[in-house]
This record gives C-alpha cells, structure tokens and sequence, in this order.
C-alpha cells in the first residue's frame, strides 16, 4: 500500500496532485476512477493484448454515470478494448516454488509448482478442447477443495469458457438448482469428499444431477477417495488422470484472450427465497478488483503463503485462488475446520502460512473450544488474520491478539458474492480498531444512507455504494432486460447499489457491520441489527451459538431468540437471566429479546451462513419455498408451531 502510494506520487495521474496519505489516495479513488483503475492495472502488472504506442485500452470506462439504466445495457463498460486472459495472469509465474499445497484431515497430501501447475492445466485445457470447450462455453465443478478443481477452473478459463462451482455437500436439487439454469456442456466432479472423519461418496448425487442436465456432454471424475473409482453406473464418464494423460506434453496453455467484460465466473445467491440468482462476472473486473484486494490490501507477494477456509461454494475460494496472481503460494483444505481440534493452525505452522483467512464464525468456535495457538503452535512467519462471512465482534479481537498472537494484521473484511470481492477492507499501513472494519476498498463508493437517501455519518443505515465499480456483474443469467438486476440492487435508491447490510461508519472511518438490513429488527420502532445481540449472546461460555429474529407480535414486534447450548446443557432461569443481563449491560434495553429459547441445531444455508429469514417466515407460518438451498434443512422443524410463541 505505501509503495502503491509512492507509485501514485510518482506517476501523477489525472486529480493526484493532493494525493499524500491513504485518506486523499481513497478519495481520489472514488473521485477518479479513471485514473485510478489504470494506476492499479500498471502496478499490479496485468497481463494483457499489447497495442505498440497505445494503452491496452481504448477507454477507461463509458458510461460512469449509469450505474443502474433503464435500458437492457447494464452499468457501465469498464476498458473496452482491452483483451486479457485471466489464468494467463493467474499462471505467469514459471518457476519451482510452491503454488498449490493441499491438505486434509489426513495431513498434507501433495504440493504443486508454478510450473507444474502450468503443466497441468495445459493438459487440462488441451483436453477441454478436445471435447469442444470453447469461449462462453460452461464448466461445472461439483468438487471438493482439491488441486484439481484450480486446475479446472484455469482450464477453462484458459480457453474463455465459463467456470461455476457448487461444493459436494450440496443435494442433488440444490445442484440442480444451478446448474440447471446455466446448462454447463462439461461436469467436473469427484468421486466424493471427506468431513469429520467419514468419506462420502458423491457419485450417486452426481448420477441423480445429471439426469435433469441434459446439456451435459460429458463428465470428467477425479480420483479422490478411490485411485480407481468405478464409473459404470455413469454412461460415458472419464477419469481425470486418463482424459489428461493423453494431452500432456505443452509447457503452457494457449490463451484465449477476451475482451474484459466477457463472463469469467458464475456465481449464486443463496437461493433461501426461490431459485438462486446467477450472477456472471467478467474475466476483467474480476482479476483486477482481486489484484487490488491481495496486492495492496492484504499486501500479498510472491513470499507469501496463503491459507483461506473455504469450499467451492463460496465466492472466498475464488478470492483464495486469484492468490496465484500475485505469486504466492496457496495452501487449500478439504474437511472440518476442528477434526481434529487443532488442524487449521497444524497447517498454519507446518506451511509457515503468512496469511490466515477464516470467518468469524469459526474465530468464535475455536475461542469456544479454548485453542490457544500462540501457545501451542509456531506462528512465528503468519503476518496476517483475515476474518469475514459474518461481523468479527469486538471480542474476537481479544480472542486473536490475546490467544493466537499480538504482532500481526487482523482484518475484518466484508463484500460478497455479488461482487466477487470486498466493500470493506483492512489496510496494512494503519491501525486495527477493536470491533471495526478498518477502511472502504479503494475506488469504492461505499457510504451509509437513511432512509432518505441521505448520507449518515456515526449513525446506522443502508451500507450504499454510489458510484460503479469493475467488479459489478456483467449480467445475470437469462434477464435479457436487466429486470433481475436492478431489482436486486437499485429497488431502494435510484441508480446507488443497496447491498443489503445495516452498518455505522466509524470517526475512523472504519465500518462496523451490524447484520443483514432485511433482517433488521424493529422493536417500538427502534431498528437494531442483528449482529449486536449475537456480540453479547456468543460470548456466554455455554452457548455455542445463536439466532435472532423479530416476531409480529400484538401490534409491534418482538425479539425472539433462539440458542444452541454446549453439549448436556439445558437453559434455565439463571442463564436467561444472565442472557438478558448481559444484552442489557452491553447493548441496550432496547435489543433485550422478549422470548429465549432452547434449540438443537441452527439452520443455515450451504454457505455457511445462518438463515435468519427462514426461521423467521417459519414461525409466522410463511411457506419456507426453498429448503433444498439450507445445509441442514431438517433443523427447521425444530423451529415450527412452538408453543412458547403463541403466549
């Protein structure tokens, strides 16, 4: 960041004159967008078409005023004229260090160089092509978090196809799901995964998926439980290792350079409301928005290691992935993040891994299980905690730098799916506030609105980004007219995208992340977000977790929560006393829920994510339309017809 800052100094680009600490580089990021975007392009170093006495562009973006048109051309055009190759960019280190190391439960299993990598994706590619994958042409993976599945995807990217990913613990509905709306002409799966122990096959969800694909030509399976899977029951289907050996031989793929707008990625909403939206992001926007968040962002080069916990159906893999770019080393797990206990900060010390991603969720887990890593582990080369998913409470802070350790960078980030990256963002060259997101992402609008569309500052509102950014989508799936589109983003504020997270800029001009805005509740008129019940809740040493929603009730609405308690333990008076005391002290009397209730399981969407909505729609008996897109739908019953809530 301070050398990107230097960089900008030194070039003087179009508004830089005043540029000369973060807090004018971020406000003339925004304000110029034209000249900031290149001043990445250059420094980041992106690979792309030469034009000899010319930019690699024709413009930096047409349109920057219309974030969200009338008309079926959705936003803005970002670098038309440009031609680039995202795994070209991702795969332009040609050298024997580590790019790939992959663990399991089991250990470390395999490590793969720059140049093998490159190897095998040539032969990928190759192979690909040889089945007629071609420009704008759809790749499915239904795989674990393997070397493979990176193969694949830059495969496929190589040959400017389309690359989508759903992670093996999904149903065979809620594949088809997704891949049903996109008809992929290529399946890449494997035989099966392994959690907490148990191997699970994945091939009979694979048969059941691929009856409702009929545009499926052919299915490629990677060997990973069994060296020799048995495929007869798919008609048709090759083995990994057999389609590739038969094209190995090339050092590099050929690149098919495509303009920067064309469909990389596609990626789903959760899905909990109706068929998931397929979001498509371009090959450009994508690579160069990742460039900005690793590079400057999380200060990441071609010495780091990098760790994220995350599977293939989680926009965090693709971020994890876009590491290859900047020349690191990317560690990838397939498992349970606590079988065993400790195997997460096993991999940390064992891989000297420098920078850590995980969620907030899992930061509370461990805290919970009472891992201490600094004392038990040498941490001694990680530099960096990146926690996201849901709001990292103030606590969490604590638990990090009291228990894992004191002299690194903990970053609190924040975006989504939608956008393929991040809102907001940690910087490297500042100060870590406790409970905060330490800074908006450069050349991102973001802002907080009232209702009236009126920026606030320290107050609670809409979290808002008022200008276009390259990591928009180009389009969502089958809406030619871009009626999806705008009504995902832009029903609320004209032509300013509404994200859909209630949040509070900070006199650090941080963020502080207070839930999600639909589930925002409302007592006596009072909105809370969520995430400050779940700050107070969690840190109870008998609960595990959480989940709040806002029940109609005589007129107003009340809070109702529901707890997960540790294993044997039942909630009583004393500890709902010490609940409600608790969120009393440290929120408000406002955000005291009125009903605390005991519950077995939480149900959240395959992601991940609590599923605050469902629930919610539950108890004020809505039809809940799509259980298929929950990880563990049969949580739910545990949620209707309580009688605790008609009293």
């Amino acid at each position: 960041m301070t050398r990107f800052l230097a960089h900008v100094r030194d070039q003087r680009p179009v508004g830089a004159e005043a540029v000369d600490d973060f807090s004018s580089l971020y406000q003339w990021s925004v304000f110029r967008p034209d000249a900031f975007w290149p001043a990445v392009w250059r420094f980041c170093g992106v690979v792309a078409e030469e034009r000899p006495g010319r930019d690699q562009w024709d413009e930096v973006v047409v349109g920057l005023d219309r974030m969200a048109p009338p008309d079926p051309v959705l936003g803005p055009r970002w670098f038309p004229g440009a031609r680039l190759n995202f795994a070209e960019n991702l795969l332009r280190h040609d050298d024997e260090r580590d790019a790939l190391v992959f663990w399991n439960e089991r250990g470390r299993q395999r490590r793969m160089s720059h140049r093998e990598l490159r190897r095998e994706t040539a032969a990928a590619a190759a192979a690909f092509a040889a089945l007629g994958i071609g420009p704008g042409d759809r790749v499915a993976g239904f795989l674990p978090n393997l070397p493979e599945t990176v193969v694949a995807m830059l495969a496929a990217a190589s040959l400017g196809a389309v690359w989508s990913s759903c992670s093996p613990d999904f149903g065979a509905n809620a594949v088809l799901d997704r891949f049903g709306q996109i008809r992929p002409k290529l399946l890449v799966c494997a035989d099966g995964y392994r959690y907490a122990g148990k191997a699970i096959d994945s091939l009979a969800r694979v048969r059941e998926a691929r009856a409702g694909l009929p545009g499926i030509e052919r299915v490629v399976v990677v060997p990973y439980l069994e060296a020799r899977p048995d495929l007869s029951a798919l008609p048709g289907a090759v083995r990994w290792d057999e389609l590739l050996d038969a094209h190995r031989g090339a050092d590099c793929p050929s690149f098919v350079r495509v303009p920067f707008d064309h469909p990389l990625f596609i990626m789903y909403s959760s899905g909990t409301t109706g068929l998931p939206k397929c979001m498509l992001h371009g090959a450009g926007g994508t690579l160069l928005q990742h460039l900005k968040e690793l590079v400057l962002h999380t200060d990441l080069g071609g010495d780091d290691r990098l760790f994220y916990f995350t599977t293939c159906g989680w926009m965090m893999w693709n971020w994890l992935v876009s590491g290859l770019a900047a020349g690191a080393a990317v560690v990838l797990f397939d498992g349970a993040p606590l079988t065993p206990p400790t195997i997460l900060w096993d991999i940390a010390a064992a891989e000297r891994i420098t920078v850590f991603g995980t969620s907030a969720k899992y930061l509370a887990l461990a805290e919970k299980e009472g891992l201490a890593p600094a004392r038990t582990h040498d941490l001694s080369s990680l530099r960096a905690i990146l926690s996201t998913g849901s709001p990292l409470a103030a606590h969490g802070y604590d638990y990090v730098y009291g228990c894992i350790k004191r002299d690194l960078h903990l970053a609190s980030i924040s975006g989504g799916t939608d956008i393929i990256s991040c809102f907001a963002l940690g910087n490297p060259a500042a100060p870590v506030w406790r409970g905060e997101l330490q800074t908006r992402g450069l050349g991102m609008a973001v802002d907080v609105f009232d209702p009236a569309a009126q920026p606030c500052r320290e107050r609670e509102g809409e979290l808002v980004c008022t200008r276009p950014f390259p990591s928009m989508p180009v389009a969502f799936w089958d809406d030619p007219d871009g009626a999806k589109y705008r009504a995902a983003y832009f029903d609320v504020f004209p032509n300013v995208w509404r994200h859909g997270d209630w949040a509070r800029l900070t006199e650090h001009d941080g963020l502080v992340i207070l839930g999600r805005s639909d589930a925002t509740l409302n007592p006596g008129g009072v909105r809370i977000g969520t995430a400050e019940i779940y700050r107070q809740v969690e840190q109870l040493p008998e609960v595990v977790e959480s989940l709040v929603v806002g029940q109609d009730w005589q007129g107003d609405v009340r809070i109702v929560l529901f707890v997960r308690l540790r294993d044997r333990m039942v909630l009583d008076d004393g500890l709902r006393d010490r609940i409600r005391s608790r969120i009393r002290e440290h929120a408000s009397p406002h955000h005291v829920p009125r009903k605390i209730l005991q519950v077995a399981d939480i149900p959240r969407t395959l992601s991940g994510k609590i599923t605050e909505l469902a629930v919610r729609d539950l108890i004020h008996d809505k039809p809940v339309t799509n259980t298929d897109a929950l990880a563990n739908p049969g949580a739910l019953e545990l949620f209707r017809d309580l009688a605790d809530l008609r009293v």
